[in-house]
């Protein structure tokens, strides 16, 4: 049964009530007076006093019941609509906004377990795989709108027009060489230098370069020479040099090279920050990935041949998209389920993120729920609140029939008892 015929049927119950309050009390008007008949007509009487009174109390919630003097303080609910809007905002955002209050639900209930724990299904996992690419095609559609695509070309153009790229990179770069951390680039470099120079198939390739270059500038002296001797000694000697080099280069941190090394990392960076030829090839740069036909030509088709991938993975019957969800799922099940501090950590994360967000995302959703409460029209709010709660309030008309009922059998009961004391 539907919200309406719930509603209509507690309202017939209660009229019906009613009605037979008032045929009891206009057939026992008519009868001769009794002790009974009396009795039955205080009854009656006192019911359709309390029908009719919680029948205003009801209806003047929802509409205006036009008797003088008392019709303005009816149609409670459509002429208070904006306070309701507003206590009800306010309601929400005290008993369930409060930035604290969301952090110590997150951190009583838990969440990272839960989530662990329904992660652990496979069919969970599955439902989980299969919403996420319901939703990919959505997003493709909406890159593929040329409306979309334009206000991102326009976007990127943008952000590229802003960006100082030589001074950009020149930051970046002072960044990362920092209390000379660059200097452990070089070692590290030197170190898989070292390692390339002492394999075997390098030595062979200097040495054939010695020879090669025996043969084409001294050919004759290298008839005479033993040539794979002196090949593989001059291999031998290039290499050790180096290692010898680098070896102490690597051991003295105050070494020329280095502090060649740093003097042309620096002069680079000044270079970049304020060398005219530097940042004209950093603009140069901007305007062909803006206006570069080739380059945006090559994103577009390296674009499309992703998006026709991606399409054509979801609609198989083997989703190597869906079973990367499936298997990244699982492996976040388990690592959340086999280190609690690491669940314990993430709540405390979520909870952190709660009390920031929190008073920016309660102003927002109480605002909300009032300016939507506002632009209801006045009858339909009354209509659906009616709907919602209308069939509990029929029952108050049908208890107050009932208990002014029983009190005018109260009230006869007694009067009869003080006459028969006085008699």
């Amino acid at each position: 049964m539907d919200k309406e015929a719930e509603l209509k049927r507690s309202k017939r119950l209660a009229l019906s009530l009613l009605l037979a309050a008032a045929l009891v009390f206009v057939v026992t008007s008519l009868l001769p007076r009794g002790f009974w008949t009396d009795c039955l007509r205080a009854v009656s009487e006192a019911a359709m006093v309390g029908a009719l009174a919680d029948w205003f109390a009801v209806v003047a919630l929802f509409r205006r019941v036009p008797i003088p003097f008392i019709a303005r303080h009816t149609a409670i609910i459509p002429n208070n609509k904006e306070r309701i809007a507003d206590n009800l905002a306010g309601f929400v955002d005290e008993k369930f906004l409060k930035p604290e209050s969301l952090a110590a639900v997150i951190l009583k209930t838990d969440p990272s377990t839960h989530v662990a724990q329904w992660l652990r299904e496979p069919a969970n996992r599955g439902y989980l795989a299969g919403h996420l690419l319901k939703l990919l095609p959505e997003i493709l559609a909406t890159a593929d709108d040329a409306r979309i695509q334009q206000l991102l070309h326009d976007a990127l153009n943008a952000a590229i027009g802003k960006l100082d790229l030589s001074r950009s990179l020149g930051a970046l770069l002072a960044g990362l060489t920092r209390d000379g951390r660059h200097q452990e680039l070089l070692d590290d470099g030197m170190v898989a230098l070292m390692g390339l120079i002492n394999r075997p198939a390098t030595r062979d390739m200097i040495a054939g370069q010695i020879a090669a270059w025996l043969k084409r500038e001294h050919a004759t002296m290298e008839l005479m020479l033993p040539t794979e001797w002196i090949s593989e000694s001059g291999a031998s000697m290039i290499a050790k040099a180096l290692q010898n080099t680098m070896e102490n280069i690597a051991a003295d941190r105050d070494h020329k090279l280095r502090i060649k090394f740093d003097g042309v990392v620096q002069r680079f960076l000044e270079r970049l920050e304020s060398d005219p030829e530097f940042l004209a090839k950093g603009e140069e740069f901007k305007r062909y990935l803006r206006d570069g036909d080739p380059f945006n030509a090559y994103i577009k088709d390296v674009w499309g041949s992703v998006r026709d991938w991606i399409k054509a993975d979801i609609d198989g019957p083997d989703s190597r998209l869906n079973a990367g969800v499936m298997q990244a799922s699982a492996w976040l099940s388990e690592e959340l389920l086999a280190h609690p501090d690491m669940r314990a950590s993430l709540n405390q994360h979520l909870a952190g993120m709660a009390r920031t967000l929190a008073p920016a995302f309660s102003s927002f959703f109480t605002r909300h729920i009032s300016d939507t409460v506002k632009a209801w029209d006045d009858k339909d709010m009354s209509h659906q609140i009616e709907l919602n709660i209308g069939k509990d309030l029929q029952f108050i008309r049908v208890n107050g029939t009932l208990v002014g009922g029983m009190i005018g059998l109260l009230l006869y009961a007694c009067s009869q008892t003080m006459a028969w004391l006085a008699h």
